[in-house]
């Protein structure tokens, strides 16, 4: 069978940077080339806010309108543009993807669907009443999915312990690193412990606070990433009532040269997540040949390998002591790390992607 013709829901692609836009970002460009290759094609349907990454020419951008929020009309307003865009199309699509959930009703087509985590299934803090309304939307996307993409095998087995759904359905496409540049290491005695990802409550850096408050001789923190609703006014005042405000620094949102910058001169990188479905940091970080530390979290271990100092995402104590552990790593165990990180490549993701699309439009 020929390569497929994708039509690709990117409503959300226009939202600040992540996790989950990394992987889009890095993969759909490439996936469009291998489908030309082919003798597909890759359609995206942008919503209210157009899609700010790279795409090459041959894909083809239709600007919808669709907002993010609130989620309820981005989902029937989607519907309505997906099922209008198949409908007006000159050549047909073989296949609809979605990144996102939920997923729109009465789709024409078969469906092929990317979960990046399971979050609101698995938060402790999450309310009771929001994980049965996630139960049911997940488990009729993945149910009704052509094929599911997993970013992780720990992904994978959760959606397969969870749902109804074959395995032979579910798919891992990994995350990789080979985006940043890869400036030479240059540290200097005040260099930081690093924290990539949104500062929000799930990336529990309250934790890397009272690990700077127990050990006064650790590096200081400089936290990456965009901050979610208020979480780093929150951070600061809990650095102030520990008495380490001094030491914690909030950078924001950054690109990707500072960001490779920051690797660079960083004395180690910390991931004290409550949960990820990959945790792409952790692999950037170890392509860069940086230190790492992280939360004894399924993903996060799998990503990130044995070699790897971890600490119990409720233990500030723990915490400490794997930074220290962290902190005296061998050249040989970086070297290895780096290796193995080096070998996460994303153009041999989207060959998988374009398998599995193959796959669910046959």
């Amino acid at each position: 069978m020929s390569a497929p013709r994708v039509l690709v829901s990117g409503v959300l692609l226009g939202q600040p940077a992540g996790g989950v836009r990394r992987h889009s970002a890095e993969l759909l460009g490439r996936a469009a080339s291998l489908l030309a290759e082919r003798g597909g094609g890759l359609t995206v349907m942008e919503g209210s806010k157009s899609i700010a990454f790279h795409l090459p020419p041959s894909v083809e951008r239709i600007p919808s309108g669709v907002p993010p929020h609130p989620v309820l009309v981005r989902a029937t307003l989607e519907g309505r543009w997906l099922r209008k865009t198949i409908a007006a199309a000159t050549s047909p699509f073989d296949l609809v993807h979605l990144a996102h959930l939920p997923v729109p009703r009465r789709l024409p087509l078969p469906y092929s669907l990317t979960i990046h985590d399971l979050r609101d299934l698995e938060l402790a803090h999450t309310p009771l009443s929001r994980r049965l309304v996630a139960r049911n939307v997940i488990g009729k996307a993945v149910e009704g999915a052509a094929r599911v993409i997993a970013v992780s095998e720990t992904v994978r087995e959760d959606l397969l312990a969870r749902f109804r759904i074959g395995g032979e359905r579910v798919l891992v496409v990994p995350n990789a690193a080979d985006h940043l540049p890869l400036p030479p290491r240059a540290l200097r005695p005040d260099a930081p412990i690093l924290h990539v990802g949104h500062v929000e409550r799930r990336k529990n850096i309250e934790l890397l606070l009272r690990a700077l408050a127990i050990d006064p001789d650790l590096p200081p923190l400089l936290a990456a990433g965009a901050p979610k609703a208020g979480e780093d006014e929150r951070l600061l005042a809990v650095a102030r009532e520990l008495g380490v405000a001094d030491r914690v620094t909030f950078a924001g949102a950054v690109d990707d040269d500072e960001l490779a910058r920051l690797y660079a001169r960083a004395a180690c990188v910390a991931l004290p997540s409550l949960l990820e479905g990959f945790g792409i940091a952790a692999l950037e970080a170890q392509r860069a040949g940086v230190p790492l530390c992280v939360s004894d979290t399924p993903a996060l271990r799998e990503v990130a390998g044995p070699s790897v100092p971890t600490f119990a995402p409720d233990d500030p104590a723990a915490c400490a002591r794997a930074l220290r552990a962290a902190l005296a790593v061998t050249e040989d165990t970086l070297r290895a790390a780096r290796e193995r990180a080096r070998g996460r490549r994303w153009e041999v993701s989207a060959a998988l992607l374009v398998d599995a699309w193959t796959e669910a439009a046959a």
